[in-house]
């Protein structure tokens, strides 16, 4: 939602219709402003209060929507400070003399275990459960909001974003693309660009201002100029893009070139009968050979044996819906996007409906036995996990 001196981002989850209905109804309770502009953070906190318990009365009277919920960061800017308040993995980012600065922490799993220092930022870029957000709206009858307020300068640019751009594009991309663009429109449009060109894979919105000082001291005047840009939202690439150019294609692996790819080959020479190899040279290549197939059998033994542990481990995460799921396997990912892990069953509940301390007995990367792991997830379905 845009509407100065308001910006609010907005990220539904709980299937597309659920997730759609939970965000409308967090923009919403923010149309009619603020009910106390003297206190902007308190103010801003209240709404979100007010729209937690919209969504979360409407998920228990509605089955089709039950365990929806959503993201919220919102801005508000006053006469003299900008005001903050943020639940969930969107994010907000005020770009200072050409420097980027993230103005809020991220309520998701794999952020809580960078914290405490149980996880690498490159280890949680193809972390298993990096898509289970730990705080939201809807979930809980009462939600915990993150507040802040500073004081905004004449020149800043402020970006609030959901995930589906900062997933795809890195900060230091963010801000080259803020700095480069003159106008807030181009640098919209380039950010979801980027960011779709990257894979795009979720819905990306982007909201940007700017505010401009009119007072001649700097700060942030009752009459500033703020010029944004409005959410804009796209899960797809382009519909402008041009089409593909034919490329020649390479057969795959095993399959038989076909005319359209024919592998020519080069003409065999006739061996001469006169052309022998010496015996000492035979028994050195026969002795090379055996060492070579032991190390082979070896080999073959150790990936055995890895392989059969990898089926005797299991372990609780999410899925790409943020279902609680069981796998099978290690919680890694090798390079190549080489996964250790697959998922054996996938249950009906969304781990953001999950309280804190029963999704610290979940996901915690603990290997279990499959009759232990089985026995955790069917006590969650049952409401009967301690």
């Amino acid at each position: 939602m845009v509407r100065s001196p308001l910006f609010v981002v907005a990220d539904g989850m709980g299937g597309a219709q659920a997730g759609e209905v939970a965000s409308h109804l967090a923009a919403e309770a923010f149309r009619g402003g603020l009910p106390d502009a003297a206190q902007p953070e308190a103010a801003l906190a209240d709404v979100v209060q007010e729209a937690n318990a919209r969504i979360h009365e409407l998920s228990h009277a509605n089955a089709e929507q039950a365990g929806m919920g959503t993201t919220l960061t919102a801005i508000y800017v006053g006469e003299r400070e900008v005001a903050i308040a943020h639940v969930g993995d969107s994010r907000a980012y005020c770009l200072r003399d050409g420097q980027l600065l993230r103005l809020t922490d991220d309520h998701s799993l794999v952020d809580e275990l960078m914290r405490q220092g149980r996880l690498t930022p490159e280890e949680a870029v193809e972390h298993p459960q990096r898509s289970v957000i730990t705080r939201a709206l809807g979930i809980e009858g009462t939600v915990e909001v993150d507040t802040r307020s500073f004081k905004g300068l004449a020149g800043d640019v402020y970006l609030i974003c959901s995930d589906g751009l900062t997933t795809m594009v890195s900060e230091q991309q963010i801000a080259e693309v803020l700095r480069r663009s003159a106008r807030l429109r181009d640098a919209g449009e380039a950010l979801i660009a980027a960011a779709n060109e990257a894979g795009g894979r979720d819905n990306i919105t982007v909201v940007l201002l700017r505010l401009e000082d009119v007072g001649g001291d700097g700060a942030v005047a009752e009459q500033a100029t703020l010029t944004g840009i409005p959410a804009a939202r796209d899960a797809t690439a382009t519909e402008s893009a041009e089409p593909l150019a034919p490329v020649a294609q390479t057969p795959a692996p095993g399959e038989p070139p076909t005319a359209a790819h024919a592998i020519p080959r080069a003409a065999r020479r006739p061996r001469s009968p006169a052309a022998r190899v010496p015996a000492r040279r035979r028994r050195l290549s026969a002795r090379r050979a055996g060492v070579l197939a032991a190390s082979l059998a070896v080999l073959a033994l150790i990936a055995a044996g890895a392989f059969l542990a990898l089926q005797s481990v299991y372990f609780i995460g999410t899925n790409d819906r943020g279902l609680v799921t069981l796998y099978q396997g290690l919680p890694f990912t090798l390079p190549g996007h080489i996964e250790l892990f697959s998922s054996q069953y996938v249950s009906g509940v969304s781990a953001s409906t999950v309280s804190p301390q029963r999704r610290r007995t979940l996901l915690d990367h603990s290997l279990r036995s499959e009759g232990k792991a089985a026995s955790l997830i069917r006590s969650l379905e049952l409401d009967q996990l301690e």
